[in-house]
C-alpha cells in the first residue's frame, strides 16, 4: 500500500483557542458532469453489493464511491489524477455489473489535507480538534487519525510550549479517527454536543481553522475513499461543504449534533467542495468515551 499524504509542516506561528466542539476541517472538490449514463433501471441489492466489491477490487486512487439505494447506483467520485483508462479499469472489474455504476468527476485531488492556522500542533505538523469528549472523570479530544499517527504528543500553540495532551489511541488507514487525553488542566474543554448519525440530503456546517463556518449538505453516506497518494477508509460520510488545507480533524455538525470528524477530500471555497468525514459516533463506540 501507498503511504498516506503527511502533514504539511508548519510555516508561521499562529495561536490556538481550544474551544468545544470548535474545530478544522479538510479538503476541496465540486462534483463535475457524469462520464457515463447509467443504464436504465434501478440494480438490486446482490448486484449493488457486487458492483460496490468491484470498485474497490479495481484499486484505482483518487476515487470515492457509496451505494445509493434509492437510485439503485453506486455512484463513483473520480478526482483529477484518475485517467479515463482508470475508469475503464474499474467499469471491466464490475464486469456484467458495470450497469450499477454512476461514474462522475471532480477537480482536485483526494486527500488528507493539512496547513498552518489555528489547531493543535505536534511534532512540527499542525492539524485540528474536533470534539470534546470524556470517559469518567478524565477529558480527551477527537481528531482525525492521519493526525495521530505522526503526533504523539500535542500543544495549543506552534511553539508546542502549551502543553495538550498525549494521542492514546489513533487508526488510519481503514478509519480515520485519533484521541488526545488532556494532560493539562489549565486548558477548558467545553461540550455541548450530542452524537447522532447524519442521513442524505441533511444540513449541515463546519468549523475549519483556514476559512472559517461552512455550511452544505450531506450528499452519501457509508462512503468509501481511496486517498491520491495512499490509505483507504470506509463508512465515510460524503458532504459538499467546501474546505481547505488546513482542516484535518474539524468538526462536521447539525446544530448541536456531532456528526463527523474531517478526513479529506478536493476543492477549495472559492469553486466548491467535496470532503468525507469519520462519523463521530463510531469514534465513540472504539474508544468508550461521550461527549458532553
Amino acid at each position: 500500500m501507498r503511504r498516506p499524504v503527511r502533514p504539511v509542516r508548519i510555516k508561521r506561528p499562529r495561536l490556538l483557542a481550544v474551544a468545544a466542539g470548535l474545530a478544522a476541517v479538510t479538503a476541496l472538490g465540486l462534483p463535475g458532469a457524469t462520464h457515463a449514463a447509467p443504464a436504465p433501471g434501478p440494480a438490486g441489492a446482490a448486484q449493488l453489493a457486487r458492483a460496490d466489491a468491484a470498485v474497490l477490487k479495481a484499486d484505482v486512487g483518487g476515487t470515492a464511491w457509496y451505494v445509493d439505494r434509492a437510485s439503485g447506483r453506486v455512484v463513483v467520485t473520480a478526482d483529477s489524477t484518475v485517467s479515463d483508462a482508470g475508469i475503464a479499469k474499474i467499469r471491466r472489474q464490475a464486469g456484467a455489473d458495470a450497469g450499477a455504476l454512476t461514474v462522475q468527476r471532480t477537480p482536485g485531488v483526494f486527500k488528507p489535507l493539512l496547513g498552518a492556522g489555528d489547531a493543535i500542533y505536534g511534532s512540527g505538523y499542525r492539524c485540528s480538534l474536533g470534539f470534546n469528549v470524556q470517559s469518567g472523570g478524565t477529558y480527551y479530544l477527537l481528531t482525525a487519525g492521519h493526525c495521530g499517527n505522526v503526533v504523539k504528543t500535542w500543544y495549543a500553540n506552534s511553539a508546542q510550549s502549551t502543553l495538550i495532551g498525549a494521542t492514546v489511541g489513533s487508526s488510519f488507514p481503514g478509519n480515520d479517527y485519533a484521541l488526545v487525553r488532556y494532560d493539562n488542566a489549565s486548558l477548558s474543554h467545553s461540550g455541548g454536543f450530542t452524537a447522532a448519525d447524519a442521513y442524505v440530503g441533511e444540513p449541515v456546517k463546519r468549523s475549519g481553522s483556514t476559512t472559517g463556518t461552512r455550511s452544505g449538505t450531506v450528499t452519501g453516506l457509508n462512503a468509501t475513499v481511496h486517498y491520491s497518494g495512499g490509505g483507504t477508509v470506509r463508512g465515510m460520510i460524503q458532504t459538499n461543504v467546501c474546505a481547505e488545507p488546513g482542516d484535518s480533524g474539524g468538526a462536521l455538525y447539525d446544530g448541536t449534533k456531532a456528526l463527523g470528524i474531517t478526513s479529506g477530500g478536493s476543492g477549495n471555497c472559492s469553486t466548491g467542495g467535496t470532503t468525507f468525514y469519520q462519523p463521530v459516533p463510531e469514534a465513540l463506540a472504539k474508544y468508550r468515551v461521550n461527549l458532553y
